[in-house]
């Protein structure tokens, strides 16, 4: 059974003991599970299809596997892909396929963190997800559109978890307090309230880390002379540590966090860009990959309104790389901040994808003969660059020209910022007569 041994789990930690084991005992996850929802009324009719569960760190994929591992007739498998293989799960599908064929009995394979599964390992278990030999659930922390393969997909149902809530990990947490069979009821624990509201915090969603900290502060505080062992809020904090922020290098919270960075910015919000930054920071992100989100937020997202932004933000990348971390973070801020700050327009991003479209749309056109390289010998007999007229030789440096061979207007200056000014010289000079 694996990770679902009664004996290991009797001496495991709090977080383990006191996973639930039906689904009326889980705490959150209300979108998925609750009277009338699918998954519930998929493990109490014992009718579970094969299954992905994904979600954050301790939000209960696993509490929800073993649930099913309870509920269900079906024989149970459960396997860590870290250090599972091919042989194994060759092993457990031929096993699978003796207990059908001779017993009837189905098989459910649990495998915890199925994205550390390459592809050729995935695909071993497509044959038999697919005839029904195997029911499949994957628990993983990996956006599974990423990171496994589209036929296991199409043969799942995916449900995605979400992280706990402050008031799910405080149910959690008192619970664990009272119960004396798994938790820590027989101790005479004295929790404060602040203490219990800290590590529901601090957690980040992820009941695991809070029943863990729990523990581990309830196990080691020196108890008063009246016995009581004191979980004060210093305790709390001395428990838990260095807040652990969720967050993988190239996976979904990577990009998420990085969206949720540029939208900021985009948005004139520098105190979301300074928080959505130094959790990338805190979790050790490249400077480099965040100082490229500012300079094409400069570009795409302030443009000409300042032009200011995009010198700033190469001026700071150049920097930062010189600098390095801790001190390249007052740089990274600066120009997160002046660019969140900054006016804002996207015409010169629309102007770009336009033309764009444009050249990949209608017929390639020729450029103008009097537009065309006349710096060669024999350029003049070709007809090259006659007609042409050079704008410095005219007041304000501008003269009414045909510059394409067709009429197109792709950049549309704003009103904002410096690019006003921009809008007024261009109206300027088109109503402007020679």
């Amino acid at each position: 059974m694996g990770l679902f041994d009664e004996n290991l789990v009797s001496k495991a930690p709090l977080s383990v003991r006191m996973r639930p084991s039906c689904l009326d005992d889980i705490v959150g996850q209300e979108h998925i599970l609750g009277p009338g929802k699918l998954l519930t009324r998929a493990v109490a009719a014992d009718r579970v299809t094969s299954l992905i569960l994904y979600g954050p760190p301790g939000a209960g994929k696993t509490t929800l596997a073993l649930c099913i591992s309870k509920k269900t007739e079906a024989h149970f498998e459960s396997v860590n892909a870290v250090a599972s293989n091919v042989e194994e799960l060759r092993r457990i599908i031929a096993g699978a396929k003796n207990r059908l064929a001779n017993a009837g009995r189905k098989t459910i394979l649990f495998i915890d963190e199925i994205h550390r599964f390459n592809k050729a390992q995935q695909d071993v278990l497509m044959p038999d997800v697919e005839n029904g030999t195997l029911v499949l659930i994957g628990a993983t922390t990996m956006n599974p559109f990423f990171s496994l393969v589209t036929p296991l997909l199409s043969r799942s149902l995916v449900f995605e978890l979400k992280p706990l809530t402050r008031e799910n990990l405080m149910v959690i947490l008192e619970r664990a307090l009272q119960d004396r069979d798994r938790g820590l009821g027989q101790l005479p624990v004295k929790a404060d309230r602040e203490a219990l509201e800290f590590l529901s915090d601090i957690s980040d969603g992820d009941a695991r880390r809070a029943l863990n900290a729990l523990e581990v502060g309830c196990l080691t505080v020196p108890r008063r002379e009246d016995g009581v062992i004191a979980f004060t809020l210093s305790v709390a904090q001395e428990s838990i540590q260095k807040k652990q922020v969720q967050y993988d290098g190239d996976g979904d919270v990577h990009y998420d966090t990085a969206s949720a960075f540029i939208k900021s910015m985009r948005g004139s919000d520098p105190d979301a860009a300074l928080y959505w930054m130094a959790k990338m920071i805190y979790a050790g992100e490249d400077p480099r990959f965040i100082v490229r989100r500012i300079v094409i937020c400069a570009a795409e997202d302030v443009g000409n309104a300042d032009p200011q932004a995009l010198v700033l933000a190469n001026t700071v990348a150049q920097a930062a790389e010189f600098i390095g971390f801790p001190e390249a973070r007052i740089l990274l801020a600066q120009a997160a901040v002046y660019v969140a700050c900054a006016p804002k327009s996207n015409a010169v991003y629309l102007a770009i994808d336009k033309a764009l479209e444009d050249v990949k749309t209608r017929k390639a056109a020729s450029v103008p003969s009097h537009l065309k390289d006349a710096s060669y010998p024999g350029a003049q007999k070709l007809g090259r660059g006659q007609g042409y007229k050079y704008a410095h030789d005219f007041p304000e440096h501008y003269v009414p020209q045909e510059y394409m061979p067709f009429k197109a207007r792709y950049y549309v200056p704003t009103e904002a910022g410096y690019e006003k000014k921009i809008k007024e010289r261009l109206d300027h000079l088109k109503n402007r007569t020679v």
